[in-house]
């Protein structure tokens, strides 16, 4: 199982993002994915869950109206929508996926919220 981010980088505060993870090595369309992030000095915590279809989302609740997951099953790719971005959103983005009970992650990717 391999998971690759990719889309993270430097924003202005109130600017958006778009965060990718492309997923290989397992069969992606029959699995839920998340996104999780931590702060420098902070736990991981779960920033959104995805069944899937993609027919269910849930949002932690300080990312709820601003955030926004999605996935591609024909792309193998979830993806993360961060609109209205404040500094408090700065953290290294991890995607996860559980595969036949075991957790697996990627790399993560810097969000960096800052004028």
């Amino acid at each position: 199982v391999q998971l690759v981010e990719s889309g993270g980088g430097l924003v202005q505060p109130g600017g958006s993002l778009r965060l990718s993870c492309a997923g290989s090595g397992f069969t992606f369309s029959t699995y839920g994915m998340n996104w999780y992030r931590q702060a420098p000095g902070k736990g991981r915590e779960l920033v959104a869950t995805i069944t899937s279809t993609g027919g269910s989302t849930v949002y932690a609740e300080s990312m709820k109206g601003r955030f926004t997951i999605s996935r591609d099953n024909v792309k193998s790719t979830v993806y993360l929508q961060m609109n209205s971005l404040k500094p408090e959103d700065t953290a290294v983005y991890y995607c996860n996926a559980v595969v036949r009970f075991r957790s697996y992650w990627g790399q993560g990717t810097q969000v960096t919220v800052s004028s």
